[in-house]
């Protein structure tokens, strides 16, 4: 999963948010030195991927896009699945996506000390172009994946990949609808136990 499903599967713990976001921008054990729920947010993170990793419906959607992306096929069903929470996101929160994202952007800002470099390069971009937000839209996941592509130095292909999701969005949407509903089972169940 993206951006999107990893805060919305924090479940409003603000410090689950910051670990959960950060996650993939720390190695190994490398977050000891981390407020105690900021790591379990990074361990969320890490057992919300290995569900998704193992799960049979994210591998259906990865075998489509296989053939032309090879390994990058699972970070391009990331994205895509992100787009269907976004776009479907009254379903699944009271909260309005707008409201969401920019409490979001605020608990950034709020906990700037302690994010990895990284992501203090990546922020300013990511909230002034409204990254997640934009999520909702065609044009908007277009942008990811053309940023996606520039960062494997064009190896990857990825930005030809939305038209992979015009041609299959039916096919995507019901398989991230399927999933999402057992990850969301999964995921509280694992913040429970936080």
């Amino acid at each position: 999963m993206n951006f999107l499903a990893h805060i919305y599967l924090s479940f409003d713990d603000e410090e689950i948010t910051i670990g959960n976001f950060i996650a993939d921008s720390i190695r190994g054990n490398k977050f000891k030195h981390l407020p105690e729920r900021v790591q379990k947010g990074i361990l969320l993170h890490r057992d919300i991927d290995t569900f998704t990793d193992s799960h049979p419906i994210p591998k259906i959607s990865s075998k489509r896009l296989h053939q032309n992306y090879s390994h990058y096929s699972r970070v391009i069903v990331d994205i895509f699945y992100d787009h269907f929470l976004a776009k479907n996101w009254e379903t699944y929160s009271e909260v309005p996506l707008a409201t969401f994202v920019d409490d979001f952007y605020d608990l950034l800002e709020d906990n700037y000390p302690i994010l990895p470099d990284g992501v203090k390069r990546m922020m300013p971009y990511m909230i002034s172009d409204n990254w997640i937000f934009n999520y909702a839209k065609m044009d908007g996941i277009a942008r990811v994946l053309n940023g996606m592509n520039r960062r494997t130095k064009n190896r990857s292909k990825m930005n030809f990949a939305i038209l992979d999701l015009e041609e299959h969005y039916d096919a995507f949407e019901s398989e991230f609808t399927a999933f999402f509903e057992e990850l969301r089972v999964f995921s509280k169940q694992k913040f429970i136990l936080l």
